[in-house]
């Protein structure tokens, strides 16, 4: 039974995702995913790729849709699936408003262009939550202190190594002040030389009890920093542990197979 809004914040319930079904034409990403993500958690997914992890991240922040299922964010509904199956989202400025709860770091770090630094990271506290200059600047100086990066404040992106890019990705994020971070493969994209850098930042964040939920394929990062790990294969959750138990003793035999090709 769904807890009431009150009694999932009561209770620390930063995410409840219950039986999420995703398809794409005639092929079914997603076949019935459900979990829940506690207050400062960290919970890394891992699994082969097209197991649905990213797709799973992408519906709880509604950048896709779901065909079945329930998603709410800290107590307040975004969809829900009524007694004939039929999916409900609520209403589009509550979906933004919802949302805005949860910022995204991808893969492949989608900064503007065009604008530098700094820019990146007002863009949307200005455009977004009508923040003042004088407001969000001190706290966007703020934010790439803290990923090291203040130095480059006036670069563009384009004059940055990969591993720079995606710490101010991480600080755009922050920028919105958000309650829930989601990492897509924050590291897929870089060298691995450059790798150590981005995930020395969120293990910063993680020290200082944000909620992540981190899909990668970095296993140390996943079995060190993560408080439970998820195992998700083709569109299921396999096996959900604690993430120290499940590295050091994988009960499916999937979860195992995969872990002894990854470490």
């Amino acid at each position: 039974m769904m807890n009431s809004p009150m009694t999932a914040l009561t209770n620390g319930l930063m995410i409840r995702a219950v039986d999420v079904h995703k398809r794409f034409g005639v092929v079914e990403v997603l076949k019935g995913v459900s979990l829940d993500v506690s207050q400062g958690e960290v919970l890394a997914v891992i699994g082969p790729s097209g197991s649905g992890k990213s797709t799973f991240l992408r519906c709880l922040i509604h950048l896709e849709t779901i065909h079945r299922g329930s998603i709410a964010i800290e107590g307040e509904a975004l969809v829900s699936t009524d007694d004939q199956g039929h999916c409900h989202y609520v209403p589009e400025a509550d979906i933004r408003r919802v949302c805005r709860k949860m910022g995204m770091v991808f893969q492949h770090f989608n900064l503007f262009p065009h604008l530098t630094v700094l820019q990146n990271l007002i863009e949307a506290p200005l455009t977004v939550k009508a923040a003042r200059l004088d407001e969000i600047v001190p706290k966007a100086e703020a934010l790439l202190r803290k990923v090291g990066l203040f130095d480059k404040r006036d670069s563009y992106p384009s004059r940055l190594s990969g591993g720079q890019k995606q710490r101010v990705a991480i600080a755009r994020a922050l920028a919105m002040e958000p309650d829930i971070m989601l990492f897509d493969e924050p590291t897929s994209a870089l060298d691995p030389e450059l790798t150590g850098e981005v995930l020395s930042t969120m293990r910063a964040l993680a020290e200082e009890h944000m909620t992540m939920i981190v899909v990668t394929h970095e296993m140390a990062f996943a079995r060190e920093v993560a408080g439970r790990a998820v195992f998700m294969d083709a569109g299921v959750i396999v096996e959900a542990r604690p993430a120290r138990e499940l590295f050091a003793d994988p009960k499916h035999p999937r979860t195992r197979a995969f872990l002894e090709k990854m470490l």
